[in-house]
């Protein structure tokens, strides 16, 4: 199939934020047959290509700019893509609905069609409600990613309506989007528990999962960062798993408990160093000083190493020369 480009960009350039070669185009959804919209960039190169799907935040969608991954392709001669997945994450149809999840393996196979892509090195990334996304498709396909590289996501969507109850906000959109308020046993609770990282995350045992997220978030951002830590919980072995009262101990004090382990030497986040880390099997969890944010040297490096149905490469020995346009990237939303 080949790529449909959209009228509102038929050039290659002038896609706000991003860079020239970006374009945007259509693809056709296996989950309702309809042409969903997405950012894409195809390397003209020959030779299999890996292949980044960078997932948008929470309340924006696929024209939202976070050009560091499209720049990060760019340079390494990788395939790209940014889907929609239905947009905001305030409707019935967005928030890792049935629709969502297949628009995004329906972007996979879209590029897959247009490019010669290298199946073994197809990449996931997202922070934020990117990061739920990223979750959630870890434990939904766990057969498509090489790796997936996940930045304080949400991975219960009916805790983070408690987390913001009363708020309004981001609330409200879990309200909308399931059917109302997820009190216990209501159908809404229900729906937020289908669209929940959480349901799913045992079957991505297979998956190379990073997993990070900052010691303040929760505190001075939107996701707590016992989200993250719920999730490598939910992949790990039992004898792995980091106890609740001492993830409750770190995210009140905002720092190492005494029974966990400290600081950890990591060149790529570099002033974000890590303050804890913890492995088990094919998922890491890294808690950063920093907030609510992604590091993408870190985040990309890490997926580079990274070949489908091979151990997971937890130490970059050689990091390749890419030069963010900001060390982190920050989202609130």
């Amino acid at each position: 199939m080949t790529a449909t480009v959209l009228s509102v960009s038929a050039s290659t350039a002038g896609i706000k934020g991003w860079p020239e070669g970006v374009r945007e185009i259509d693809y056709l959804s296996s989950a309702d047959n309809t042409r969903q919209p997405a950012l894409f960039y195809a390397p003209q190169t020959g030779g299999k290509k890996p292949l980044l799907v960078a997932l948008h935040t929470w309340s924006y969608d696929y024209r939202q700019a976070e050009p560091d991954y499209a720049r990060w392709c760019i340079q390494n001669g990788w395939c790209f893509i940014h889907p929609n997945f239905r947009g905001p994450n305030r409707t019935p149809q967005a928030l890792g609905s049935e629709l969502a999840v297949q628009d995004i393996v329906s972007a996979v196979q879209h590029v897959e069609k247009t490019c010669r892509v290298d199946t073994n090195r197809i990449y996931l990334v997202g922070v934020s409600g990117g990061g739920h996304a990223a979750l959630l498709m870890a434990g939904r396909r766990p057969d498509i990613w090489a790796g997936v590289s996940a930045w304080c996501g949400i991975s219960d969507v009916g805790q983070w309506w408690h987390d913001h109850s009363g708020k309004g906000g981001y609330a409200d959109n879990i309200a909308a989007a399931c059917g109302g308020a997820p009190v216990t046993n209501s159908p809404a609770a229900e729906e937020c528990r289908k669209r929940s990282p959480l349901t799913y995350l045992g079957n991505a045992v297979s998956v190379n999962l990073d997993i990070s997220a900052g010691v303040h978030d929760g505190h001075s951002g939107s996701v707590p960062f016992t989200h993250s830590l719920r999730a490598f919980n939910a992949v790990a072995g039992e004898k792995d798993r980091i106890a609740e009262t001492d993830m409750e101990l770190f995210y009140r004090e905002q720092k190492t408990p005494p029974g966990l382990a400290g600081e950890v030497a990591d060149p790529l986040y570099g002033k974000r160093k890590p303050l804890f880390r913890k492995i088990s099997g094919n998922v890491r969890v890294t808690i950063f000083e920093g907030g609510h944010e992604i590091v993408p040297l870190a985040a990309l490096n890490w997926l580079a190493q990274q070949r489908k149905g091979s151990p997971p490469v937890w130490e970059i020995k050689t990091p390749v020369d890419f030069k963010p346009l900001s060390e982190i990237t920050k989202s609130g939303l």
